[in-house]
């Protein structure tokens, strides 16, 4: 009995040998290629991240050699092709400005924050930052338009809120509208958000215009 058995077990076997060669030959081009697929994926992901690593370290040493120039016209200068390469990139066009700036170039230095806070593809963090430098520069903007960009920037849960506050209330005092910047003052003393230098700045200010910043608060407060 154990003979034919085993003579059962082999044939089947070989039977199973046979199926599983013919599905090798038939359908192991499948799996070959999901290896290469596989294999070839990854190279050319690590040759993407080597490139872009590669392009990160040349940028980098640009703005370097950039910043190393002596005047901040030719720093300027030399930031300038590095940002329009890269028009996303948040770090050159910081600096860009700058230099701008310090080179007497303010009208400049507002279009590269303009355009850095017009970007889509730069997250909003930074978008809300150029925005607010480029208030500050003053160059080519009335004091309404100011104000305008100011309260856009300072809406609730804005990165920047509290400074755009504390700016409003500059504007209104450049202004003349004194009741304003005391009302916007006050204001910034009452928020939670306020942090202790920003509010000493406030205080130190309504002080000078000739208020108390206690007696402001508590004019403020809601009478029982």
């Amino acid at each position: 009995m154990s003979n034919p058995d085993s003579f059962i077990d082999e044939v089947s076997e070989e039977v199973r040998r046979d199926r599983l060669y013919h599905l090798l030959r038939r359908y192991g081009w499948i799996g070959l290629a999901l290896v290469l697929l596989i294999v070839g994926g990854a190279a050319a992901y690590e040759w993407r991240q080597s490139r872009i690593t590669a392009q990160a370290q040349e940028r980098g040493d640009a703005i370097l050699a950039a910043l190393s120039e002596p005047e901040a016209g030719a720093r300027a200068s030399a930031l300038a092709p590095i940002v329009e390469a890269a028009p996303g990139s948040v770090v050159p066009a910081l600096a860009l400005a700058a230099e701008q700036q310090a080179a007497g170039e303010a009208e400049a230095a507002v279009a590269t924050l303009d355009a850095l806070a017009a970007n889509g593809e730069v997250p909003a963090i930074y978008r809300d930052l150029a925005a607010l430098k480029s208030v500050l520069i003053e160059a080519g903007r009335t004091p309404e338009d100011r104000l305008l960009a100011l309260e856009a920037l300072s809406a609730p849960g804005a990165p920047f809120r509290m400074l755009a506050l504390e700016q409003i209330a500059l504007v209104r005092l450049g202004q003349g509208d004194r009741d304003g910047a005391i009302e916007q003052l006050r204001a910034i003393l009452e928020d939670a958000e306020a942090t202790p230098d920003l509010r000493d700045r406030a205080a130190s200010l309504m002080v000078a215009l000739g208020v108390s910043p206690e007696d402001a608060v508590a004019q403020a407060a809601p009478t029982e």
